[in-house]
């Protein structure tokens, strides 16, 4: 019997996927990587895993100021149109994050932009940062960038209208046993689609608790992208550095 694909699996993969979101900053990307490698003081020499990459803006940004880049990622379609970029110092991989990738290999590892909390059951959250613990070496440093999601849920925009290249997107937003739930539906190519999805809301102190129980201590926590403190009440993003 064919196992039915989980939401991330398909839905990053489709070009309905990469449509909705064609228009991220990158110009907030760069400047966020350029404020994190200063503040991390990261050396020419340094290995960086950029887990859950996508099509590998950060990655070739970061292999572009000198650092040896490997990027992961689940979707097929991401990774093979980042594989374009390739050199000597910059690869891709397909790679579901629940399986452990390297062992005491990378100085830093970062997952970004809000690419954790997919999964339907804790131990699989537990399991990616393991993984990532055993994929750093003994003085690593991770970095995940998250959404606040105190602030998201306070202020839960439910119904969302968006049109792009000629699709209509209707998107709606609810809150559902702990997880903040996107509904996306739309018709193109003469079909009606309808996708959602699903990122647990973690907050600080259980994410906190998920990574002292992966062997990974936060030393610092961040609020956006300029590096300014967290504010649960106020700050657009939760971005946590932690040491194995």
């Amino acid at each position: 019997m064919k196992t039915e694909k989980k939401w991330f699996a398909s839905w990053f993969d489709s070009k309905y996927y990469h449509i909705l979101y064609q228009n991220r900053d990158e110009q907030e990307a760069g400047v966020f990587m350029d404020n994190l490698v200063a503040h991390l003081d990261v050396k020419e020499e340094a290995t960086i895993w950029d887990l859950a990459c996508g099509k590998g803006r950060h990655s070739i940004y970061l292999a572009q100021k000198g650092f040896d880049v490997t990027g992961a990622d689940l979707s097929e379609e991401s990774i093979a149109i980042a594989q374009n970029y390739e050199h000597e110092r910059l690869s891709f991989f397909q790679h579901d994050m629940r399986k452990y990738f390297r062992v005491n290999y990378f100085d830093y590892v970062f997952n970004l932009f809000t690419s954790f909390g997919y999964f339907d059951n804790q131990k699989d959250h537990l399991d990616t940062l393991e993984n990532v613990a055993l994929a750093m070496r003994p003085s690593g440093t991770f970095v995940m960038d998250f959404m606040n999601a105190h602030l998201v849920k306070a202020n839960l925009v439910r119904t969302e209208q968006k049109t792009l290249s000629g699709i209509n997107f209707d998107i709606q937003r609810n809150i559902e046993n702990g997880y903040i739930i996107k509904t996306i539906s739309f018709e193109a190519d003469g079909q009606a689609h309808k996708h959602q999805e699903r990122v647990r809301a973690f907050e600080q102190e259980e994410l906190m608790d998920l990574f002292q129980k992966a062997g990974l201590t936060v030393q610092k926590t961040f609020g956006d992208y300029k590096l300014n403190n967290f504010d649960k009440t106020t700050s657009p993003r939760l971005i946590l550095i932690a040491e194995k």
